[in-house]
């Protein structure tokens, strides 16, 4: 294992990362490419970080036709799939607390934070099936555990996609697909950034103050450090991972419960 080459370790993969235009998905996207996969990302709109050697498919996967169509799209451009990472994600808040939230947002963050990632893995599902080798990796949030509140919509979203990734984990294990979880705590993205700000400003506190309470060295990750551990569930590294909810975070929200 220590002679692996990196810059091979995906030769001849076909990726598809959902929210891949920035953020999390993006940092993702290129580290599978640096591995040497072919990689489709999808997200409505391109950004300056979305990277250059990636193809890049704009939809809105908040609906099935939308979450379909991408779905073709991609297996068009790659002929197949090996590996599905399904970062999208996206929160609102609303203050002062969850009886704020409208009952559109609900419908609207469990759209875009569970059933995108169903809708999709079931519009390429056949494809990784036929890999005989297939990795999904779903990106969960530990707002699952911390945020109430004006975040609750979030947070329940989140927790129906870990309990739907550890079950399909369950059906899929003996076709030889693995599907875990990965877990982002305090990830300096632009999506986390503005929400922390509306709750940073809130409490009036500062991010300093807010970061401090990260066990880690009281500081924010990265979205390279998630991406590598997306990639390693995602790779042969991880062949015996599956239904594993792994956490990266510096130590929030699992440390505090």
């Amino acid at each position: 294992m220590s002679n692996l080459d990196l810059s091979k370790e995906f030769a001849g993969k076909r990726a598809l990362i959902t929210g891949g235009s920035r953020g999390i998905g993006a940092a993702a996207a290129q580290r599978l490419i640096d591995g040497g996969a072919k990689v489709v990302v999808t997200a409505r709109n391109k950004h300056a970080e979305t990277p250059k050697d990636a193809i890049f498919i704009s939809g809105d996967i908040r609906t099935k036709e939308g979450a379909d169509a991408i779905g073709k799209a991609a297996l068009k451009e790659l002929g197949g799939l090996d590996i599905l990472v399904n970062s999208v994600g996206a929160a609102r808040v609303h203050l002062p607390n969850a009886e704020a939230i409208p009952d559109d947002e609900w419908v609207d963050s469990l759209n875009i934070n569970f059933l995108a990632t169903l809708r999709v893995t079931n519009s390429v599902l056949q494809a990784l099936k036929e890999s005989k080798s297939g990795a999904i990796v779903n990106v969960s949030s530990g707002g699952r555990l911390s945020y109430g509140g004006p975040l609750l919509h979030y947070g329940a979203a989140k927790a129906a996609l870990n309990t739907y990734t550890e079950g399909l984990a369950k059906e899929l294990a003996p076709l030889g697909i693995r599907v875990n979880i990965v877990t982002p705590g305090p990830i300096i993205t632009p999506g986390g950034d503005d929400v922390r700000k509306t709750i940073t400003t809130a409490m009036g506190i500062t991010d300093e103050q807010f970061f401090s309470t990260v066990p880690l060295q009281g500081r924010a990750g990265k979205a390279e450090e998630l991406a590598e551990v997306i990639v390693f569930l995602a790779s042969p590294r991880a062949s015996y991972v599956t239904g594993h909810n792994t956490f990266v975070s510096g130590g929030w929200g699992e440390l505090a419960q």
